[in-house]
């Protein structure tokens, strides 16, 4: 992060210099754009980097609200959130995640994954504590038939679409992250795959026009994911500690079964009984029998995957407890040594000499020839 000393002076623009300075590179970026909101001339661009676009006044009861809807200019919004990610994930590994890693003197791969947790763990705490507000204060969770009733659902409040950015512009950040962090290529395979999984999901949900239940699916996942990453990280901390772990275990069946059961309710039922059935890009409207079919079977394949994941990772690991119990088992006691009888001399020892009791040598005398 910027104003930190650094004990290595690297070539301008190579590769380590890169990667090395990419967070202060993103923090000169930004400050850039805010410094653009200062002059007349550029105010106007930069608030297309700051703030969501595509803004419509709908009148109401009380008066008029703001709500909005995507469009291109989104990427630009995007872009600019995947630098606030950048520094973000510099400022919490250099000032929280290093510490601690110091002191728990972690392995090489150890120390990956703590550091995969240590991110995610704040990022998913952040999204759930933001998520739940979105969701209860928009009246989703007291609501369920909002979740398909007056589809489509164009027209987004400002805390929904902000959500939905953040949220892309966090996982795309994941992407150049990977290179930056230097993560081995042993794990780049499965970080890429549940990277594009939320991409897929998350895009997918904002541009089909399924935000609201979108919204409380992600909250349902990443309930599930931060006890994952909470769990593991106390587990480097002390690996005894398997508490979490079966915890979250009990958890994860739950929330796929929730989560399957709501998107086939909303998806399958819900809006299946929504009179506009019709395929209308141009007012977001997707509700037709194939759209359905093919997000619900996205959703049933990603669910059953993880659920595969899950069920062959916990039998791998009981496979691993029997094996160390059966091991202990084998392993043959090891027999005592007889207790060697010491036949001690009488008298006592003086200078390694046994002496008698009137202290006399016990060492028989030579006899001198006549």
């Amino acid at each position: 992060m910027a104003f930190r000393r650094r004990t290595k002076s690297y070539p301008l623009f190579s590769q380590e210099f890169v990667i090395h300075n990419h967070a202060d590179i993103g923090f000169c970026l930004v400050l850039c754009v805010l410094i653009g909101l200062m002059f007349e001339v550029t105010a106007k661009t930069a608030f297309l980097f700051i703030l969501p676009q595509y803004n419509v006044s709908m009148p109401t009861a009380d008066g008029e609200t703001v709500h909005y809807r995507y469009g291109p200019k989104d990427l630009v919004t995007v872009l600019f959130y995947i630098f606030i990610a950048v520094i973000l994930h510099a400022v919490v590994q250099e000032y929280i995640l290093d510490k601690i890693s110091k002191r728990l003197h972690l392995s090489k791969v150890k120390h990956s994954k703590f550091n995969e947790s240590g991110q995610l763990v704040v990022f998913h705490l952040s999204s759930v504590i933001w998520c739940f507000y979105v969701v209860v204060t928009e009246g989703y969770l007291t609501n369920p038939r909002s979740l398909w009733e007056d589809y489509p659902h164009v027209y987004l409040p400002f805390q929904v679409k902000f959500f939905y950015l953040c949220q892309l512009a966090y996982w795309l950040h994941a992407l150049p992250e990977l290179y930056f962090q230097k993560v081995r290529k042993e794990e780049i395979p499965r970080q890429l795959q549940y990277i594009c999984l939320y991409l897929v999901h998350i895009a997918g949900a904002y541009l089909l026009n399924l935000s609201r239940l979108g919204l409380v699916l992600l909250l349902l996942q990443y309930s599930t994911e931060f006890l994952f990453h909470t769990a593991r990280l106390c587990h480097f901390a002390d690996e005894n500690n398997e508490k979490l772990f079966n915890a979250w275990a009990a958890v994860f069946g739950v929330t796929r079964l929730f989560i399957l059961t709501l998107a086939v309710l909303a998806i399958g039922f819900g809006l299946a009984r929504v009179d506009n059935q019709a395929f209308d890009p141009e007012k977001g409207n997707f509700n037709t029998l194939l759209c359905r079919l093919c997000v619900l079977l996205l959703v049933c394949a990603a669910q059953a995957w993880l659920m595969w994941r899950f069920i062959h990772s916990q039998l791998r690991h009981w496979r691993e407890y029997w094996s160390e119990q059966s091991a202990k088992r084998r392993v043959p006691a090891a027999p005592r040594l007889a207790a060697r009888l010491i036949k001690r001399e009488s008298g006592y020892h003086e200078n390694g000499v046994v002496k008698a009791e009137n202290g006399a040598s016990t060492r028989t005398k030579k006899l001198k020839s006549p």
